[in-house]
């Protein structure tokens, strides 16, 4: 076989190999798990997109379901909300009491009045994993609601971009969320 035909028949080779590829990467892209499909869902509807996906996964375990789970990324999230909602309480009115700053910033840590709602309203009781006994309860739902901006911080480098995504969805809620 001549140098030329065997060029040709391994540009060919690698095509095929190429196009093989690409057509199983589709295939398991467009057969994505249930779990898979609803982070996509959800990156949607908080309008972040991850860059470690990996990160939202772990936001949405909880402790029962695996060792690699919220519980840190819940603690941070909690304290970047807490942070960012009393700067833009203090922005919006620097003159506010520290008793009425108080206030707010119980309202905002609530599990069933404010936390477990906004994650409720996202669907979170439908998307985080908890062992096969666990109930999904509102302190469930609420530690996923706030594993969220841990992840989106240490995701993003940024806990002013995790207190902004945070400020977005609970303001987009009804209620509580619009009284602020």
């Amino acid at each position: 076989m001549d140098l030329p035909r065997r060029r040709s028949l391994a540009v060919f080779a690698l095509l095929f190999a190429i196009s093989v590829s690409l057509q199983l990467a589709a295939a398991d892209s467009s057969s994505s798990s249930p779990f898979s499909s609803a982070l996509d869902t959800l990156q949607k509807q908080i309008g972040y997109d991850f860059s470690s996906l990996q990160l939202l996964r772990r936001a949405m375990t909880h402790p029962s379901f695996s060792e690699e789970n919220n519980k840190g990324l819940s603690i941070l999230g909690a304290s970047t909300v807490q942070t960012f909602a009393a700067l833009r309480y203090l922005q919006k009115d620097i003159d506010m009491t520290a008793k009425e700053l108080s206030r707010k910033m119980a309202e905002i840590a609530s599990v069933e009045r404010s936390c477990a709602v906004d994650g409720m309203r996202l669907g979170l009781e439908k998307v985080v994993r908890v062992a096969p006994k666990s109930n999904v309860t509102a302190s469930v739902v609420c530690g996923a609601f706030r594993a969220i901006f841990g992840a989106i911080a240490l995701d993003s480098g940024r806990a002013d971009e995790a207190g902004s995504v945070f400020w977005s969805v609970h303001r987009g809620g009804e209620g509580f969320a619009s009284e602020m």
